[in-house]
């Protein structure tokens, strides 16, 4: 039976995973660019028709919808903190909470200064543009509250060494026998 199981692990790959493909696909699923892509175009009033892979204007969307100008002003501002570097650092929540509400007054300045630019009629429409950047900019300065993502990060990284570590350690007693 020793032999089946030294033969079966032998046989296996060394390591499970890579860790560096890992953290990069990590990394890469934490880009922003998908999640403010779609916003923007929900701030237009559009959804994306899966037939034609066209984003076409959604009835139930345009009421709320605010003009491209307006929706690209909009999804940069969210931009600056929805990013990889942002959910890799480490802050704390007086600081996320700051600065959650520091994007939220400049989208405000921003849709005040510029309404008819934005194409922004009504207070209703103000409010629904204003809780989708605080929502989007809290919830995306929450990942990096307590490390959460660089430390699920690094202990994957922890782990893959010491699976790499025991996988050398059994390659190199094979080899003194």
């Amino acid at each position: 039976m020793e032999d089946y199981d030294e033969h079966n692990y032998n046989n296996s790959p060394e390591v499970p995973y890579s860790m560096n493909s890992d953290r990069a696909s990590i990394i890469e699923k934490i880009n922003p660019d998908e999640i403010v892509e779609l916003l923007r175009m929900r701030l237009m009033g559009k959804s994306l028709d899966k037939q034609t892979g066209n984003w076409v204007t959604n009835n139930a969307l345009k009421d709320n919808a605010i003009s491209e100008i307006g929706a690209w002003d909009i999804t940069n501002l969210v931009l600056s903190v929805s990013n990889a570097n942002t959910s890799l650092s480490k802050l704390d929540d007086k600081t996320i909470r700051k600065r959650a509400l520091g994007l939220l007054e400049s989208a405000v300045g921003m849709m005040l200064c510029n309404w008819r630019e934005y194409k922004i009629t009504n207070t209703a429409q103000f409010r629904y543009v204003s809780e989708i950047v605080f929502s989007i900019t809290l919830i995306t300065l929450k990942m990096a509250d307590a490390e959460g993502i660089r430390k699920m990060i690094t202990s994957m990284y922890s782990e893959s060494k010491s699976i790499n570590e025991m996988g050398s350690i059994k390659s190199g007693k094979k080899m003194f026998r």
